[in-house]
């Protein structure tokens, strides 16, 4: 049967049922356009011959030319080796086959040419190449052969099924001759013309079969343009396309009196960034336009100020608010945080979560249909049915990235207009990232610190060095403040060689002893109740140390709380330790994080640590972290809606590739933002398949 780009992989002759089975299951491999797409990790440099008197047992990967003499067979206890003597006009060495003998004697013969391409070794004093590759000359020479060989990703059930590296090759030659010159355009002919692109036919044969180091640059430079090109272009035709169709609540200045009241009582004068960040957000909300913003700020960089200041521009039109927040905790110190800033404007401020009472519930649905009820804050609690507003105008979300894209979906559809839409995140996001994550959403950023804060002061110890550590955290005490200390795991792990939060209990529990000392324990496997207990404890100001997991990352607002100690700090990622570090600094006092470690550390974890002790810059430490960890791994960024998987382009090394096609993007868009025009038609054809590919949720934050 004929093939093109949507044939199923088990039709196409070398795979069959069993090995389609195997592509599917290993690599997602379903069509003729997913094996295509498979694309070689490396390239193997094939250009050059070697003759047998110039090998070694210390070379590389080699490729001589010559021909079998004879093969000879033999039996261990454990297996048969089938050797082959192999010569050409300077020596002789053999081919040795542990596995595979009967495939060999059947497909290989003796007087016939051969290439063979292996790793050179030396046994009993006799030159050897184990389990070549060996191809006839007169194949070699009639296929799609390259100088620099695809060198392609297998699984070990794949090999056994002798799917490897080289029969994948083998089908790709064989799929490539099939399909060359019928493989249709994905990029518009001005644009492959004018940026100088290699056609898509080319491209797919040079990724796979390339003549040269050029050819082979040229068609890596064609598919990774073509990753980032789309993505950019999906993400902002929902930017322009929201901008034109999106009716919002206009939120006059005029009608100020909260916000002004607000703003008048604040004790100390707001950063350059929060006031940026105020005017940026009353742009979007005057404009009769609904906002999508996202607001980064680095922790106790003041969102929380900006996003309550922002909630009364609502107010003031009449309109309701809500925060959502991931955690109780967290939206507990939203509730205080916030009550005790608008104390005295006579605001109704309500909480709602798992654990209001069935009364107070009644209260808060009745007060929400009347409209007297002004911000309501709560967890997942708030997109529950029965939770109906009167009139929401104005949504925040807190730690966004804790939120599937369906619960914020559902806060969005309260009402008839979509409400403004404020999502604040304390993780730091690169500038690459953030474009490719968040590129349908204006951006904002708070990259001060308030006033009178003192940058927390981080200090890196290995466990040798924990008496000294103790002596530091007694005199903290005595002086007043409180000590975080916080473990990776809860319980010993038989394969992880880190301090546990068990036997950490213990042991500080010996080391400040009850009842001078009092300690306190959260962690995340503990009831509601006795976490919520554990806590409050903290809190209030009535234990000195609380030992605890990361469940205290997010949430916990303890100005006296001076020392963050981070034990197997070489465990956690550096997202985790700088929020981590972020639960000190609140107050006026100088605050420490001590992050305490084994003496073996790998060099990532020593880069990591290295960073945390040089750097208090949330920005900083995100790219570091991406470089370190890649993008895909960032929290936060999996369920982004980047529209397909990048499969040589990478957000890390081609940063500036990123910025080139956005470039080119926002050129299209300003010239077609429907990509209506006829040379344009082939754009919207590619940016179908990818929606129909993967749902996209961009334009819900």
């Amino acid at each position: 049967m004929p093939l093109d780009l949507n044939t199923d992989i088990k039709f196409v002759n070398g795979v069959g049922p069993r090995k389609a089975t195997l592509l599917n299951s290993d690599f997602k491999i379903f069509t003729v356009e997913d094996f295509i797409k498979h694309y070689p990790y490396r390239y193997i440099d094939r250009s050059k011959f070697y003759q047998i008197s110039e090998l070694n047992g210390n070379m590389p990967y080699v490729q001589i030319k010559g021909k079998i003499v004879n093969f000879e067979k033999q039996k261990t206890k454990s297996k048969n080796i089938l050797t082959a003597k192999f010569i050409d006009a300077t020596g002789s060495l053999d081919l040795v086959w542990f596995k595979g003998e009967k495939w060999i004697l059947e497909n290989t013969r003796v007087g016939v040419e051969y290439i063979v391409f292996g790793k050179p070794n030396v046994f009993n004093n006799r030159l050897t190449i184990s389990h070549p590759e060996i191809e006839e000359i007169e194949k070699h020479d009639s296929g799609l052969n390259a100088s620099l060989q695809g060198q392609y990703n297998t699984s070990e059930k794949m090999k056994d099924s002798f799917l490897h590296s080289k029969a994948i090759q083998k089908i790709q030659q064989f799929v490539l001759k099939e399909l060359y010159g019928k493989i249709p355009e994905t990029l518009p002919q001005y644009m492959i013309e004018k940026l100088g692109l290699m056609p898509i036919n080319e491209t797919f044969l040079n990724i796979h079969f390339p003549k040269n180091a050029d050819l082979l640059a040229k068609a890596q430079s064609r598919i990774k343009f073509e990753e980032l090109f789309f993505i950019q272009l999906n993400i902002l035709k929902q930017k322009y396309s929201l901008n034109l169709n999106s009716k919002g609540f206009i939120l006059k200045k005029g009608n100020d009196n909260y916000t002004a009241k607000l703003f008048n009582q604040i004790p100390f004068n707001l950063t350059g960034a929060q006031i940026r960040v105020l005017q940026e957000i009353r742009k979007d909300v005057t404009s009769g336009k609904q906002m999508n913003r996202l607001l980064q700020g680095d922790v106790g960089s003041g969102k929380t100020l900006v996003a309550l200041l922002s909630m009364l521009m609502a107010i003031d039109n009449g309109f309701q608010a809500c925060i959502m927040a991931p955690t109780e905790i967290l939206a507990q110190q939203h509730l205080i945080t916030m009550t005790e800033a608008a104390k005295g404007l006579g605001l109704n401020i309500k909480l709602l979560t798992g654990s209001t009472k069935k009364s107070e519930r009644t209260i808060i649905h009745n007060e929400l249909l009347s409209g007297e009820l002004q911000i309501l804050i709560g967890t997942h609690a708030l997109i529950e049915d029965i939770v109906v507003f009167k009139n929401l105008g104005f949504v925040v979300i807190d730690e966004q990235h804790r939120f599937g894209v369906a619960q914020r979906a559902r806060l969005w559809k309260k009402n008839i207009l979509p409400p403004h839409m404020l999502v604040m995140t304390a993780t730091p996001i690169p500038r690459t990232l953030a474009m490719t994550v968040y590129g349908d959403l204006e951006v904002s950023v708070i990259d001060e610190l308030p006033p009178g804060r003192k940058p927390v002061k981080t200090l890196h110890f290995f466990d040798s060095s924990r008496l000294k550590v103790h002596g530091f955290m007694r005199k903290q005490i005595e002086e007043g403040r409180q000590i975080y200390i916080v473990y990776p795991l809860i319980m010993e792990s038989e394969t992880l060689d880190y301090k546990y939060l068990d036997e950490g209990l213990e042991a500080i529990t010996q080391a400040f002893p009850a009842p001078k000392y009092v300690t306190t324990v959260v962690h995340g496997r503990m009831k509601p109740k006795e976490k919520e207990y554990g806590m409050r404890l903290f809190v209030n100001g009535n234990a000195h140390i609380m030992v605890a997991t990361t469940v205290i990352e997010v949430g916990v607002n303890v100005p006296n709380a001076s020392v963050m100690i981070i034990e197997s700090a070489e465990r956690f990622g550096l997202s985790q330790l700088h929020q981590l570090r972020g639960r000190v600094g609140r107050g006026a006092d100088q605050s420490y994080c001590i992050l305490m470690s084994g003496n073996k550390l790998s060099d990532d974890a020593k880069k990591r640590l290295e960073t945390m002790v040089s750097t208090s810059d949330g920005f900083e430490i995100a790219e570091i972290d991406m470089h370190l960890r890649g993008p895909g791994d960032i929290e936060g960024t999996q369920q982004s809606g980047v529209p397909f998987e990048l499969k040589l382009a990478d957000l890390v090394r081609d940063t500036k590739l990123l910025q080139y096609t956005r470039d080119i993007a926002e050129k299209i868009l300003n010239h077609d933002p429907d990509l209506s025009k006829p040379n344009n038609l082939l754009l919207i054809k590619q940016l179908t398949k990818i929606a129909n590919a993967k749902e996209n949720w961009g334009k819900i934050s």
